[in-house]
């Protein structure tokens, strides 16, 4: 029987810079719903990338002394280098200097101005460079951009423009009669009331003030704007063709099941993107999940600040794994999280060294010492093995459902509550006690079975948050049939020591 498929895709990252842990967190999380819909059964296909054209860039290739594309591939190289550092299972990483990105998007552009979607006027504006978009005064907020907080001046050029009013009611019904479309719902209330219901500007595609961008074939002084030539890539990246035959992977993953993003890119992914979409004559994403921010204690990473955080320097200090299940466990589902060094040492200590890696060493130990290695069911079972087992079963449809929900750090709570079963199992039943009485071995065997079998549960179901880390459990319990030496799975730190390397990396910057 054929797989169901399951599109996913991360916002495409910016190429103006390194990414920071904030932006790295997207596809951490992305890749833990991806491996999860894989373990469930589905054919999942998960995309990510890279944005790679504007202002900003060609301001900073020019800075650097340097050509815009000498510029974005270097940055593209490092984003892609900690995606995979990152251990991240992504099937396309598309950049929006393809060369089929780019024939499409020229494609879409035309194919909306020819219906008359799109039509020609000036711009005159706040705009605010960084983040490469026009704001009114009333959007101001201390006269400052609402997103970053930095200056805005006033522009004025020639420019092509979307008729977004024209789909804004089409819009507002598709929202009221999807209610999971835009979650959590709060976002959903926030693009209704602030955007939506108070009507439509019609919107900027494309500029004349720069030229790195993806030209309009049949006025080549402009360049295609942004949001039209970034948020295009769910489609192009698999095989969308404007006016032509698209391939059968479009036909076979698109509308995507969900695309994850953060909140503050949320207006362009549920107003913009499905007014394309409309235009286009295409269905619309199922689901649009605008996550929270994970931030340090103060506030945003800036590097004025100095608090900017990047995932290679942490998987250097903590490994893959243990950053991994930090970002996921501490994200709530609606809230920021904060992300500290701190933090990352308490969690390390107790949860991975202690909860988990501690419990799989104490039972391959005890194994090794009482059966030689090799453990089996004897069948000789008392009320505190049922209710192991019958945790090891709630939590796995536990898990199902809140991953269905897109509950990420809840799931992560749930799989450690069945590993800190397993080590209050241990505590219970005391299988010191019972190898000291010859009469007990097949009750022992039994618990010690007992506990491998908690054991491998939970890595079975923790594999799509800490990969690396399930396959080292299962390949050292091994069904009963343990390793001679368990191997050490995260070793405690001193937090001194920590703060120590922590100073050390920041003089170096």
């Amino acid at each position: 029987m054929a797989k169901t498929p399951y599109y996913i895709t991360t916002a495409i990252a910016y190429t103006s810079g390194k990414p920071h842990i904030g932006n790295t967190y997207e596809i951490i999380l992305a890749d833990a719903i991806a491996r999860y819909k894989r373990r469930q059964g589905y054919d999942v296909f998960f995309q990510t990338g890279t944005d790679e054209h504007g202002q900003k860039i060609e301001s900073r290739a020019s800075a650097a002394g340097v050509t815009p594309k000498e510029f974005v591939d270097e940055v593209a190289g490092e984003i892609k280098r900690i995606w995979d550092l990152m251990d991240t299972s992504y099937d396309k990483f598309i950049r929006t200097t393809d060369p089929d990105h780019e024939e499409q998007i020229q494609k879409i552009f035309k194919k909306l101005y020819d219906q008359g979607d799109i039509y020609k006027g000036y711009y005159e504006g706040l705009y605010c460079t960084e983040c490469e978009a026009f704001y009114t005064e009333s959007q101001l907020v201390d006269g400052k951009c609402p997103v970053c907080g930095g200056d805005v001046h006033q522009e004025k050029e020639e420019a092509y423009f979307f008729k977004m009013k024209k789909y804004a009611p089409r819009l507002i019904e598709y929202i009221n009669s999807h209610p999971e479309f835009i979650q959590p719902v709060s976002r959903k209330n926030e693009m209704m009331n602030n955007f939506l219901l108070p009507g439509l500007q019609d919107l900027c595609v494309s500029r004349t003030s720069f030229s790195w961008g993806i030209p309009v074939v049949f006025d080549p002084k402009h360049v295609t704007y942004v949001w039209l030539d970034a948020l295009s890539n769910y489609i192009t990246g698999i095989g969308y063709n404007c006016g032509g035959e698209s391939s059968e992977r479009f036909k076979k993953y698109w509308p995507a099941d969900l695309h994850l993003i953060g909140k503050d890119i949320i207006r362009f992914h549920t107003i913009y993107w499905p007014i394309f979409l409309m235009a286009l004559d295409l269905p619309l994403p199922k689901q649009v999940f605008g996550h929270p921010w994970l931030l340090p204690p103060e506030g945003k990473m800036s590097k004025s600040k100095g608090n900017v955080i990047y995932a290679d320097d942490l998987a250097d200090l903590f490994g893959v794994d243990a950053v991994r299940y930090f970002v996921l466990h501490e994200m709530p589902f609606e809230n920021d999280g904060v992300i500290s060094w701190d933090l990352m040492v308490e969690r390390m200590n107790s949860d991975l060294a202690n909860t988990l890696g501690n419990l799989v060493n104490r039972t391959i130990s005890m194994i090794n010492k009482y059966f030689g290695g090799k453990v089996e069911d004897k069948g000789v079972s008392e009320q505190v093995d049922d209710d192991l087992k019958a945790l090891i079963e709630k939590t796995q449809s536990t898990v199902d459902g809140l991953m269905d929900e897109l509950r990420v750090a809840d799931s992560l709570t749930a799989i450690f509550e069945l590993f800190k079963a397993c080590n209050k199992y241990i505590d219970l039943t005391e299988p010191w006690k019972l190898a000291k009485d010859d009469t007990k071995q097949d009750r022992l065997q039994t618990v010690l079975f007992n506990l491998i079998t908690g054991i491998e549960a939970g890595a079975d179901l923790v594999g799509s948050f800490m990969p690396s880390t399930a396959e080292k459990i299962l390949a050292q319990t091994n069904g009963g049939d343990v390793t001679d030496k368990p191997e050490i799975l995260f070793m405690r730190m001193d937090p001194d020591e920590v703060k120590e390397k922590v100073a050390a990396l920041e003089a170096g910057k």
